[in-house]
């Protein structure tokens, strides 16, 4: 990049990434501009009322546990500028088909006692992660290095990389136990036979007992709007509605850091990118992609297990091997006939969402990369399953296929919310051993391609332009 008085820093994409690593680099008294395609900042942290005037809708994300647990966030004085974590009484409920649920609650023993004789087996596998969280976190979220916990990560590490599957058949035994941590192990968008899906439900599991799993007051966009007042309050600049398609669109700056999936870094630096690296940009592989819907209700979802009303999150899939099947299909470009849904249901706990009486639903399912299949019924089915009369509450819905996803958000790329598949290979050297850089000086990645990967945290930013500041302006 060349130098120049204006700007000290460029910043193209304006997700959580984004806008937390223009904040880092304005803490550290740079001059930083943030370029959004959109007319709208927040990337993957959006809301909007997709279906009727009223209700408002999070366009992607909708639950925050990695941005409460987030230690960059917490840094930061995003209350002051509107961002409220709401968090229910329970993290996550998993119901199943006799009218029952089990609820993942902060204390691990409530969490244990509703296991049957796997109560013990879990407790015992979910302790050791729970006492070390602190000393894991920093280790965890971030790039691959030597670790400042060693012994605390090498224990972790034993239950992590083995395949969620595996751990699930070696630890528990009733099936109950099995479908409620294979939901949380499916966040990863992994097949569930696959190593190191796991390390998934570990992280969101241990979540749960440490930090919640929160909602945002008023929705997605809440954060993304607390992260840009930040930015502005330290002089930061940013411009919407501007879409860069080469480095020739962006005037002079020290370094340059690309909120960007591996696709566009390379559709944006083009010729000028060596060779050699651009192919690996190019081989990295995204994962499933993602059919998602929203609805307006006329009430609250009517669930079979009442304890379903105590979360916001709900996971949608009765037994193990219903969950198992289901994520594996999507590995082999097609959808089970049941497919694991994962829901949202905000208007519970935060009435800005909806009108008096009325309600708001979010809900997706995993699919195909690029999959032009229609699973609305499916995924309708499925709640209907748990909640009889569900369909008979719907005022209107919206749905998004893995395409529409992608014209939202270029960086979901096939309709992949994670920034690109989070397997072994990909989980700590993504999107190359580079990690936040490239050969190019001064200029970084800072997506979820990067880093720890996937979900609301601000981390991959953060890395990304800690690193600049150390190779860019020392």
């Amino acid at each position: 990049m060349r130098v120049g008085a204006q700007t000290d820093a460029i910043v193209v994409g304006s997700g959580p990434n984004g806008l937390t690593a223009a904040i880092e680099l304005a803490l550290s008294g740079k001059r930083v501009r943030v370029y959004e395609a959109n007319d709208e900042i927040g990337g993957g942290a959006r809301s909007t009322p997709l279906t009727l005037p009223g209700f408002v809708h999070d366009v992607c994300s909708a639950v925050y546990p990695l941005a409460v647990a987030s230690p960059v966030f917490r840094k930061l004085p995003l209350g002051r500028y509107g961002l409220e974590f709401v968090e229910p009484s329970a993290a996550l409920a998993h119901p199943f088909d006799d009218g029952t649920a089990i609820l993942l609650k902060r204390s691990l023993a409530q969490t244990s006692s509703q296991l049957g004789s796997d109560g013990e087996k879990y407790q015992k596998l979910m302790q050791p992660v729970v006492e070390n969280w602190q000393k894991l976190s920093g280790d965890l979220l971030g790039p691959l290095r030597v670790p400042h916990h060693p012994f605390a990560l090498a224990r972790f590490g034993l239950s992590a990389i083995r395949s969620a599957e595996a751990l699930i058949r070696s630890r528990f035994d009733e099936d109950r136990t099995r479908a409620f941590w294979a939901g949380l192990a499916a966040h990863s968008s992994l097949s569930l036979d696959q190593l190191g899906s796991a390390a998934f439900g570990l992280v969101l599991g241990v979540l749960g007992h440490t930090a919640g799993w929160p909602i945002l007051r008023g929705g997605a966009q809440s954060i993304s709007d607390a992260l840009s007042s930040c930015l502005r309050e330290l002089g930061g600049e940013i411009i919407t509605g501007v879409r860069i398609r080469s480095l020739r669109d962006l005037p002079p700056a020290r370094c340059l850091l690309l909120d960007l999936t591996p696709r566009q870094v390379v559709e944006i630096i083009g010729e000028d990118l060596p060779r050699r690296f651009a192919a690996k940009l190019m081989n990295y592989r995204y994962g499933p992609g993602a059919f998602k819907m929203d609805w307006a209700l006329n009430g609250p979802v009517p669930w079979k297990a009442r304890e379903c009303h105590e979360a916001a999150t709900v996971h949608l899939g009765a037994t193990f091997q219903e969950i198992l099947d289901s994520e594996r299909a999507v590995w082999g470009a097609s959808v089970n006939c049941r497919p694991f849904v994962l829901v949202c249901q905000p208007s519970l706990f935060d009435s800005s969402r909806a009108p008096a009486g009325k309600h708001t639903l979010w809900a997706y399912c995993h699919v195909p990369n690029s999959s032009s299949t229609d699973v609305s019924d499916g995924i309708e089915d499925q709640i209907e399953r748990f909640a009889p009369g569900f369909r008979q509450l719907v005022l209107a819905r919206h749905s998004m296929s893995p395409k529409q996803l992608e014209n939202h958000n270029a960086n979901l790329v096939g309709g992949d919310i994670n920034g690109g598949a989070q397997n072994l290979r990909q989980m700590f050297t993504r999107p190359t051993i580079r990690t936040y850089a490239t050969p190019l000086k001064g200029i970084y990645i800072c997506s979820s391609s990067t880093p720890p990967g996937g979900g609301v945290h601000g981390l991959c930013g953060y890395h990304a332009a800690r690193l600049a500041l150390r190779k860019s302006f020392s």
